[in-house]
């Protein structure tokens, strides 16, 4: 069911506790946690709660907590220092965007200069 947390899902499991992870921010809504495969000085994953494969499905069925998403996002990148120097807000979606966990997710990227377009 849309929403619920699926016992397949990585992130579910470390919402639940179940996995670890370097949490960085937790929030009614969402948690951060640092990407176990940084692709930059700062790389943390905002997730939400509950159970969406992909942003789009998430931002249809609850757009607060997509909001919540973005919001939890600049405050990492303001806890990691990086607003000044400027950061990346991503959602990959789809396998070839390069989404590899199907719930949904935003990387922050930052703490060096970022190229466009992206690989």
């Amino acid at each position: 069911m849309a929403g619920e947390p699926q016992a397949d899902c990585l992130f579910c499991k470390i919402v639940a506790g179940q996995i670890p992870a370097t949490v960085v921010r937790e929030s009614e809504t969402t948690v951060a946690f640092r990407d176990i495969n940084p692709q930059a000085p700062t790389h943390v994953l905002v997730i939400p709660k509950v159970h969406y494969a992909d942003a789009a499905s998430l931002a249809a069925a609850e757009p607060a907590v997509a909001a919540d998403i973005l919001r939890e996002a600049a405050q990492v990148a303001a806890d990691e220092k990086i607003v000044d120097h400027g950061y990346r807000v991503v959602f990959n979606t789809g396998s070839g965007a390069g989404q590899t966990v199907f719930h949904a997710h935003a990387h922050v990227l930052g703490g060096r200069g970022l190229q466009w377009p992206p690989g």
